[in-house]
């Protein structure tokens, strides 16, 4: 299989109507893998037309889950980098420069701080892990690791963290790890979070697990 030194992973659930643009627009950064968890609509064709890798999950199994399919993949792949990116085009793609400039210069991991956020368990979230471990926005999906990140624990998520385990993982440890402040752009479709109140439910308990996990 051929080496990859950075690839993106991008998870997506019926994404069709940005999903070209997001693929077409990181490639140049590194191989892109589109993780579609269980789209009914024709998500992973298009990304296929547009040069992303594709792992297809026949049901839809959640975030965190496509992420993990995501990494092992990417690790497969040789990556020594691997950045997530939302597949609803929210993320300006030239911010990946940026993240893999950032681990050039020995971070270990990136944060994407986005410059807002749209629910109270955000917030709160967002609280407890700036103080604790200096995290301003941890629910951002648009991070970067390296891989020797993903290595030492051996997996991306295991309790449903919304994409966080692996770095507060990497905070707990005392990795290096490097936010950038970003401009949010405006959302086509549904969040992956869901509805208000079941998004702030799922942060919640997140947080929730977080903290035991932690102990």
């Amino acid at each position: 299989m051929a080496k990859y030194r950075v690839v993106i992973v991008i998870p997506a659930l019926n994404e069709a109507s940005t999903i070209a643009g997001v693929v077409d627009a990181v490639r140049k950064y590194g191989a892109p893998i589109l993780v579609d968890d269980g789209s009914t609509d024709n998500t992973a064709e298009l990304a296929q037309k547009f040069g992303a890798h594709i792992i297809v999950h026949e049901k839809n199994i959640g975030y965190d889950a496509a992420l993990n399919s995501g990494f092992k993949k990417a690790v497969e792949m040789g990556a020594q980098i691997i950045i997530t990116v939302d597949a609803d085009g929210q993320h300006e793609p030239s911010l990946i420069q940026k993240f893999i400039n950032a681990i050039d210069l020995g971070a270990d991991v990136v944060v994407g701080i986005r410059s807002y956020r749209q629910r109270f368990a955000e917030h709160l979230f967002a609280w407890y892990t700036r103080l604790r471990f200096g995290l301003t926005d941890p629910l951002c999906g648009m991070k970067a690791y390296r891989a020797d990140i993903y290595k030492a624990q051996g997996y991306f998520d295991s309790y449903g963290s919304i994409g966080t385990e692996l770095t507060i993982f990497a905070a707990k440890k005392g990795y290096r790890i490097d936010q950038i402040k970003f401009d949010l752009r405006e959302r086509r479709g549904v969040s992956r979070f869901g509805k208000a109140f079941n998004a702030n439910c799922k942060i919640i308990r997140a947080i929730l697990l977080s903290i035991f996990k932690l102990r």
